[in-house]
């Protein structure tokens, strides 16, 4: 008798949960983590976003949410075929709801597409090109943790009225290094600078000596490296090397990431000038994370994709919670935007109607190798740049959702 009851209880449960949960597709939310999981931009995304997504998923149960979670990780290979391959397999056989992070442009335009295709939703993290909230924007995506205006307009303008007045590009040839370029050269332009030319290099590239050759020979006060990931670092490396600093030069990281200085090591890096949105060391919120953070992930510390791929989700909890949905992608966004945000690592801010998350944004300058007292002490505050000058005004990106 014990065990038929026991059987009824069960049962009554499953259907309250059901009935609950009858607007979830297949009862649950299903995320998933698309990155490079292994090649140049491992460490800045990679298995890390995972964890961020893992931490927000555990920091939902705390808070009281009772809708069930699973995530699932993939490696686009930063390749857009692969990422948008995957992306619908994803959303049309295995449940996903959401795909989270995206690091590397092209892939994510892609995915930009797929996801309105199908009517899902993307929330991007880990790539730059500001064309998602641009004239690539969607009903279904949210750029959330920063952009190529973002870093030209912070990197960028601070070295040019510093009197680094002259520029010469290494650009990732794809489109998050063309964006960013284009973006920091009008930034150049606008502040009374010249641009002096560009050579396109190979994404993942092992050998820079004939492009930084040709950097050298522009003499241009500044060489922005307009890329990321492991193609930055190999750039400072071998600058170094050809004494690029030491003839006169000076490199502009136009994104780095920490995990980027943690590599190149603070003897190297030093000095270097760059803009994020988020700093692990900034506050106790941001330390906390990173704490739970770096036991999860061999005690690597998080970059600000990390911190975007919590958030943005984070977020997205709030508004398939107060929806009771999430089967329509365009409806969850509009949720999103229609509510403020604010969590831990990011605290108060907006979605745009072009999709654009507005916060702050931060100038740092990479510290010399004397004044870090700790691991991963790397960057002083130069700057907070406000919310509200951080990000591209909304009428200026070409955003059909704006006008139309």
């Amino acid at each position: 008798m014990k065990i038929t009851r026991s059987l009824m209880l069960a049962a009554v449960v499953a259907l309250t949960a059901g009935t609950a949960q009858a607007q979830l597709t297949n009862g649950e939310i299903k995320i998933g983590v698309m990155n490079d999981m292994s090649g140049l931009y491992a460490d800045l995304g990679g298995p890390g976003s995972v964890v961020a997504a893992q931490l927000a998923a555990e920091d939902y149960a705390a808070a009281g949410g009772k809708t069930k979670i699973s995530i699932i990780g993939g490696d686009h290979q930063n390749k857009p075929d692969v990422g948008s391959s995957l992306a619908r397999q994803w959303y049309d056989a295995d449940g996903v709801d959401v795909i989270v992070d995206v690091p590397t442009s092209s892939v994510a335009l892609a995915i930009n597409q797929v996801a309105a295709e199908k009517n899902k939703v993307f929330l991007v993290s880990g790539a730059a090109t500001s064309d998602l909230t641009g004239k690539a924007c969607t009903p279904n995506t949210i750029h959330w943790t920063y952009d190529t205006w973002m870093l030209a307009n912070g990197t960028g303008k601070a070295i040019v009225q510093s009197g680094g007045d002259s520029w010469f590009f290494l650009t990732a040839d794809y489109a998050f290094g063309h964006a960013l370029e284009a973006d920091t050269s009008a930034v150049v332009k606008a502040n009374g600078g010249k641009v002096l030319g560009a050579v396109r290099h190979p994404l993942n590239t092992a050998d820079f000596s004939s492009f930084l050759l040709q950097a050298q020979a522009s003499k241009a006060k500044i060489i922005g490296l307009a890329n990321a990931g492991g193609d930055t670092i190999n750039a400072i490396k071998q600058s170094s090397e050809f004494g690029v600093v030491q003839g006169g030069q000076n490199l502009a990281g136009l994104l780095v990431f920490l995990s980027d200085v943690n590599s190149l090591g603070l003897k190297t890096a030093q000095g270097l000038i760059l803009t994020e949105t988020w700093y692990w060391d900034m506050n106790d919120n941001n330390r906390a994370f990173t704490k739970r953070f770096a036991a999860k992930n061999g005690g690597k510390y998080p970059t600000m994709a990390h911190a975007g791929v919590y958030s943005s989700l984070s977020h997205y909890f709030k508004a398939v919670d107060a929806l009771k949905a999430d089967g329509d992608g365009k409806v969850v966004v509009a949720k999103m935007k229609e509510m403020p945000t604010d969590d831990p690592l990011f605290g108060k801010g907006v979605v745009r109607k072009d999709g654009r998350k507005i916060h702050p944004a931060y100038l740092f300058e990479v510290k010399k190798p004397e004044e870090s007292k700790y691991p991963y002490d790397y960057y002083k505050l130069k700057a907070t740049i406000p919310a509200d000058q951080a990000f591209r005004p909304l009428n200026e990106g070409g955003c059909p959702l704006v006008s139309g």
